[in-house]
C-alpha cells in the first residue's frame, strides 16, 4: 500500500508572504504521526505552510503548544490573538484537549460544536473541530469529518460516497450536505503492521511498485475474501520457494488488503458515485482498485480537501462572531 509522506523533521514550503508573514488565520491538521499548519493571510491567500513528525502519538499533554508554536510563532501577530482552527487526533480523549463527536446523521462541521482550548500564549486562540460518531454499527472518525466538508464547500449539493483511504479508511455516504452514515477499515495499520512486524516482513520491501503484484492480490481478495489469512501467509511461502521479490510482494500485500476492503465496502460503493480523497499514491491505488469493478472514481487532494474544511470551519466561528 503506497504510504503517504510521514515527515521526520520540520520543515516548510513558503509562497506569497514570506516566511514573516503575519497570519490572519491559521489551519492545522494534527494526526497521530504529523502535523501540518498552514498560515493563511486576510485575503485567504496560503502564506506559508509547515509539516513535522510531532503527530500526537509523540507528545505529552505538556508538549502540544510548543510543538504548535515552534511551527507557526514567527506568524503571529504581538498583540493579538489569532485564530487557530485545528482537526485531527489533537481532538481525542488522550490528546490535547478533547473534543466530544458529534452523531450522524449530521453535517461534516458546525460551529457550536467546536471546542475552545485554553492556552499559555496569548498570541492564539486555539478550538478543536469534533469528529463524527456512528452507533449501529459503532464507529468513530476524527479529521475526514472536515475533509468531508472541505469537499462540499467545492461540491454544494453533492450525494454519493466518499472514499478517504488512509491508516484507518472510511467509506462515508453523504446526502442533503449530511454524513448520513460510515464505514471503517484498518487496512493501512494492518499493512504497516503485517509488512513491518510479521514473519512477512522478511520478504517484504520498504518501498517500490508493481502494478501487476497489486492487480494479482485486488483479484484474490474480492473473489475470495474469506481465505485472506492464508493468502496473506502465501506470501512468506512465495518468498521462501519461489523467490517472489519484495518489491512484488509489498504491491501484492496492499492489493489483498485494499481488495478485502473493497469486497467488504460492496454496499457503500456499488452502483454509487464515489470520490476519492486522501494522499496522491495511496488515492492512486484505491482509484485502480475501484477501475477493476468497473467504477469510475474521481480522486481529490486530502490536503486540499483538509485545508478547504478548515476554512469552512473558520468561516464559520467568524460568522457566528459577526
Amino acid at each position: 500500500m503506497p504510504d503517504a509522506a510521514r515527515p521526520d523533521e520540520k520543515n516548510a514550503s513558503v509562497s506569497a508572504g514570506g516566511p514573516g508573514g503575519i497570519a490572519h488565520w491559521i489551519g492545522v491538521d494534527w494526526g497521530t504521526t504529523h502535523l501540518r499548519a498552514t498560515v493563511l493571510g486576510e485575503d485567504g491567500a496560503v502564506l506559508a505552510e509547515y509539516v513535522s513528525g510531532d503527530g500526537t502519538s509523540r507528545l505529552g499533554q505538556d508538549g502540544f503548544e510548543p510543538a504548535l508554536l515552534d511551527l507557526v510563532g514567527a506568524h503571529l501577530a504581538p498583540d493579538r490573538a489569532t485564530p487557530v482552527v485545528a482537526c485531527g487526533a489533537v481532538g481525542s480523549r488522550q490528546d490535547w484537549q478533547e473534543a466530544p463527536y458529534r452523531s450522524v446523521p449530521c453535517a461534516p462541521v458546525e460551529p457550536d460544536t467546536m471546542v475552545e482550548v485554553p492556552t499559555a500564549d496569548p498570541r492564539i486562540s486555539l478550538r478543536i473541530v469534533p469528529g463524527l460518531c456512528q452507533s449501529a454499527p459503532a464507529d468513530v472518525m476524527r479529521g475526514e469529518e472536515t475533509q468531508i466538508a472541505g469537499f462540499l464547500a467545492r461540491h454544494p449539493g453533492w450525494d454519493g460516497v466518499l472514499c478517504l483511504p488512509g491508516t484507518h479508511s472510511k467509506w462515508a455516504q453523504l446526502s442533503a450536505g449530511e454524513v448520513v452514515s460510515f464505514q471503517t477499515f484498518m487496512t493501512g495499520e494492518l499493512f504497516a503492521l503485517l509488512g513491518g512486524q510479521s514473519v512477512l516482513r522478511h520478504g517484504i520491501a520498504a518501498e517500490g511498485w508493481d502494478d501487476a503484484a497489486f492487480r494479482q492480490g485486488l483479484e484474490d481478495a474480492q473473489a475470495r475474501p474469506e481465505r485472506l489469512a492464508a493468502q496473506l501467509f502465501r506470501l512468506r511461502a512465495e518468498t521462501l520457494l519461489r523467490d517472489l521479490g519484495g518489491t512484488a510482494a509489498r504491491a501484492r500485500l496492499s492489493g489483498l488488503l485494499i481488495g478485502a476492503e473493497l469486497a467488504a465496502a460492496r454496499p457503500y460503493w456499488l452502483g454509487q458515485e464515489v470520490v476519492v480523497i486522501g494522499a496522491s499514491e495511496v488515492a492512486e491505488a484505491y482509484r485502480a482498485a475501484l477501475a477493476t469493478q468497473g467504477l469510475r472514481a474521481a480522486v481529490v487532494s486530502g490536503r486540499d480537501a483538509a485545508l478547504a474544511g478548515l476554512a469552512v470551519a473558520a468561516g464559520l466561528l467568524r460568522g457566528r462572531a459577526a
